[in-house]
């Protein structure tokens, strides 16, 4: 007898024991573990997320948070991304209980546990979903990669590395300086 695949639903997503200590994304109807990240992984997701809180308060442009806040993007698709940003212009996506649309921004930090899922699922997935700007961010490599919607495909706008400054042809002016980003003062 052939194994019938059924779906997870957002509503057995939400359904998960609060007690749960686990973090959990919904993929493609796919309950899919998200490890804990490492230190250098939320140091540099606590600075970048820093800089570009800054820059969207600084012009009154929007919401900017970090994980962990669950993105519903459909019945099937629940992620939680590192950092995301939504305009003021978009804010009714925006619930108590996560953000039920695509972002206009969204941030993903790779770790050896994701990297792949983050350059290739959650790419794809962002893509169709109509997230405007979707940055890559490398710490093996001290590099971001910054990719922009264009009908319904990622164009790669820049990859900047450590000596270079961040920015965003969807936040005009925004530069976030990544030695600020990599390197820490206190290590």
């Amino acid at each position: 007898m052939p194994k019938v695949r059924i779906p997870f639903t957002v509503r057995d997503y939400k359904a998960l024991p609060e007690s749960e200590t686990k973090r959990y994304e919904l993929l493609g109807g796919e309950l899919v573990v998200v490890p804990s990240p490492t230190w250098k992984h939320q140091e540099i997701s606590s600075r970048l997320q820093f800089h570009l809180q800054a820059f969207v308060d600084e012009h009154d442009l929007g919401h900017v948070v970090g994980a962990p806040l669950d993105v519903v993007l459909s019945e099937e698709d629940v992620v939680q991304p590192d950092i995301l940003y939504i305009s003021h212009e978009r804010a009714s996506i925006i619930r108590e209980d996560g953000v039920y649309g695509a972002p206009d921004l969204i941030v993903e930090i790779l770790s050896p546990s994701t990297a792949e899922r983050d350059r290739t699922y959650k790419k794809t997935l962002y893509a169709r979903h109509g997230v405007q700007e979707y940055w890559i961010v490398d710490p093996a490599l001290s590099a971001v990669e910054v990719f922009t919607l264009k009908e319904e495909s990622w164009e790669r706008a820049a990859l900047c590395n450590v000596e270079e400054a961040l920015r965003s042809p969807l936040l005009p002016g925004l530069e976030i300086s990544l030695t600020k980003v990599f390197f820490s003062r206190s290590r």
